[in-house]
């Protein structure tokens, strides 16, 4: 009896991993690729999805774009063209030709690779799934943390932090241990191609879409006034809409995507009943800048250990960087007085008249305060690397292979977005006190 359940569950496990699944999500979207016809001589895909054995090419630098037209991705005529190009990547949504031929929106970070290119024919789904997927990405993140901090409530975008980070932590390195690769294309295609190298099981996307709006309203619904209703739907939509992206996307099979959204619920849990003990350490406890900083930097290099460098390396290293800056600077601004929580008193807040004024100025606190922070991120890569690799003794004349050394990467990841979360938290609410922004 117990064997046949876990032959059932087997059996579902690998219905779930099958690529030809999310090939079929992507053809009822409207997604179809252009693979080229297979040469005499070329391999088909294997489709394993486990760790490569010792000796074996690592499957995350392999060429997965050169097999056979494949019918469930919409075989293309043999004259179709296949070519990169000419100007660069096609901008989204751009149209080539009457079935509106696209590439991915950006190279793939790891080896500058644009992808090939595809057919949409469901543009309002790939805006909307882009959409879904930038929830996850760093540019929605630099934006999404500071308008919490700033314009709604500095307790619960600390706690909402920490929780990121974590999830980003255990998601990233959990994929390390488990080795498993992209789902193969074909079938699959490769709508984007930016993360195409990393392992994929479980999503961290689909982790940090769940945890962040779930943690949100967890946070938020004892503290503020608001429909229930209201504020549990807004978090569904959320995860929802970045769970699906990912598999519209091309980046993980549908098991991938349910284990990363069930993995953060766990963790989430896991973290609620102490999230104060931590907070109330992080902002009080003279010991707690020496602890934020051994412990992020220690967990990096944990994260670098697991497995030989790719871009979930620094993906990891920034999360825990972002999380050190963010917890030093909300420590200044404890022991300076600064950015007070609100009294256990006063709580549940009411949601204020949304007005002219108030939009007004909580867009200008996003503006000048995004801007500085901009600012200091450039500012800081372009000394970051070259300090780096001089510091290491590292060639600094090849960028990308520069940070492919884990004392480069590891010191630039922590110079510059721990630089930015300590201005984020502690310097950009100075900058709105002095310009009467507060």
């Amino acid at each position: 009896m117990a064997g046949a359940v876990v032959q059932r569950v087997v059996g579902l496990g690998r219905y779930l991993q099958d690529p030809c699944l999310v090939a079929r999500f992507q053809q009822l979207c409207g997604v179809k690729g252009t693979f080229p016809r297979k040469s005499p001589g070329t391999e088909e895909p294997n489709g394993d999805f486990s760790r490569p054995g010792p000796g074996t090419t690592d499957p995350r630098l392999r060429k997965t774009e050169t097999p056979p037209y494949d019918s469930l991705n919409g075989a293309a005529p043999e004259s179709a063209p296949t070519d990169t190009h000419p100007d660069g990547p096609a901008a989204a949504g751009d149209s080539r030709g009457p079935k509106g031929r696209v590439k991915p929106l950006r190279k793939n970070s790891l080896t500058g690779d644009v992808g090939q290119e595809f057919i949409i024919e469901n543009k309002f789904l790939f805006y909307l799934f882009t959409i879904g997927t930038e929830l996850g990405n760093e540019m929605f993140f630099i934006v999404f943390f500071p308008f919490l901090m700033w314009n709604v409530d500095a307790y619960v975008s600390r706690q909402v932090i920490l929780v990121w980070v974590w999830v980003l932590f255990f998601g990233q390195s959990t994929k390390d241990l488990v080795g498993w690769t992209r789902p193969a294309s074909p079938p699959v295609v490769k709508v984007e191609v930016f993360y195409i190298f990393e392992y994929s099981m479980p999503s961290v996307h689909a982790m940090t879409g769940t945890s962040v709006p779930f943690c949100l309203f967890l946070l938020t619904y004892d503290r503020w006034e608001y429909p229930f209703l209201f504020g549990l739907s807004v978090a569904i939509c959320w995860s929802f809409l970045v769970c699906i992206s990912r598999i519209y996307m091309g980046m993980h099979s549908v098991l991938e995507v349910i284990m990363g959204f069930l993995y953060s619920l766990l963790i989430l849990a896991a973290f609620l009943p102490v999230f104060d003990d931590i907070d109330t350490f992080y902002l009080s406890s003279r010991y707690a800048p020496l602890v934020i900083l051994l412990l992020h930097i220690g967990l990096s290099l944990v994260a670098f250990s697991l497995d030989s460098w790719s871009t979930s390396r620094g993906d990891t290293a920034q999360a825990l960087a972002t999380g050190a800056g963010g917890a030093l600077g909300c420590h200044l601004n404890h022991q300076l007085g600064l950015q007070n929580d609100p009294p256990l008193s006063s709580l549940p807040l009411k949601m204020p008249t949304i007005d002219s004024s108030l939009l007004g100025r909580s867009f200008l606190r996003l503006l000048v305060g995004v801007a500085v922070l901009l600012a200091v991120r450039a500012v800081m890569k372009a000394v970051a690397i070259p300090l780096a690799c001089r510091m290491f003794g590292v060639p600094c004349d090849d960028v990308r292979k520069a940070r492919q050394n884990p004392h480069v990467e590891l010191t630039y990841r922590f110079l510059v977005y721990g630089t930015v979360a300590v201005c984020c938290a502690c310097l950009v609410p100075l900058l709105f006190n002095h310009l009467n922004l507060s």
